[in-house]
């Protein structure tokens, strides 16, 4: 079984889209866990109306504390990391897991395709997705967080992601979980990843920290410090 986990802060406005894509999908050994960080939307309400596990920390707002407790109750040999405003196509499923099975592999990142695809955008898609495509055969392999995939054993053996990285976390994570076994990108298919970041923040800005959270990982620095301005649950 694949279990879907979910991290969300205050996402009433995009986690239903993800959440009717997933039922769309050709591929239906699934359960959806929402791993919420104390929202005070509806978010709770969306999830327990779509038949998802709800849990909910208090204390911790973070993803990379979310994710590993949505992993923590997960019943599924594979987990799937998405964020809460992604968009899966309706074979994304059936495609992802026939092909992580089929390469034996212990990790994977997705390659995405921004929701709206606006022209000025692709750039930074191809740029993103470029710089992944070429750090999977180095020792530390990498991908957004918005898409990870795992076997559950590899992601326990290196205790899921680090709690106390506040940027790049899923990165670190990439890199970590590749020396359980082999990390590759998805070929196969693509994700829908919002633009809201962009579209609020602006393109040069969001393309400023983003690099600027690159070059911390090339360098295998964590950030554990707020030395980047980084928003979550306020869009």
């Amino acid at each position: 079984m694949l279990s879907i986990i979910i991290p969300t802060l205050n996402e009433e406005k995009f986690l239903p889209r993800l959440l009717e894509s997933i039922k769309r999908q050709s591929f239906t050994d699934y359960e959806i866990i929402i791993s919420d960080g104390n929202s005070t939307d509806n978010t709770k309400k969306i999830a327990l109306e779509n038949n998802c596990q709800f849990i909910v920390d208090v204390e911790h707002h973070s993803p990379a504390w979310q994710r590993n407790n949505g992993a923590a109750v997960a019943q599924g040999d594979l987990l799937l990391f998405l964020d809460a405003d992604s968009v899966l196509k309706d074979d994304f499923l059936e495609k992802a897991v026939a092909e992580f099975m089929a390469r034996n592999l212990c990790g994977a990142g997705f390659y995405f395709v921004f929701n709206p695809n606006k022209f000025s955008y692709r750039l930074f898609s191809f740029l993103d997705n470029f710089f992944c495509f070429i750090r999977q055969f180095s020792s530390a392999p990498a991908s957004v967080g918005a898409g990870i995939m795992a076997r559950k054993k590899d992601h326990d053996a290196i205790k899921g992601f680090d709690p106390e990285i506040l940027l790049a976390e899923d990165f670190d994570y990439c890199a970590r979980l590749s020396k359980q076994g082999k990390f590759r990108m998805i070929k196969s298919t693509r994700l829908l990843y919002s633009a809201r970041r962009i579209e609020k923040e602006g393109w040069f800005r969001v393309a400023y920290k983003w690099g600027r959270m690159a070059t911390f990982t090339l360098f295998n620095k964590k950030i554990k410090k707020e030395k980047i301005k980084y928003e979550f649950g306020n869009f």
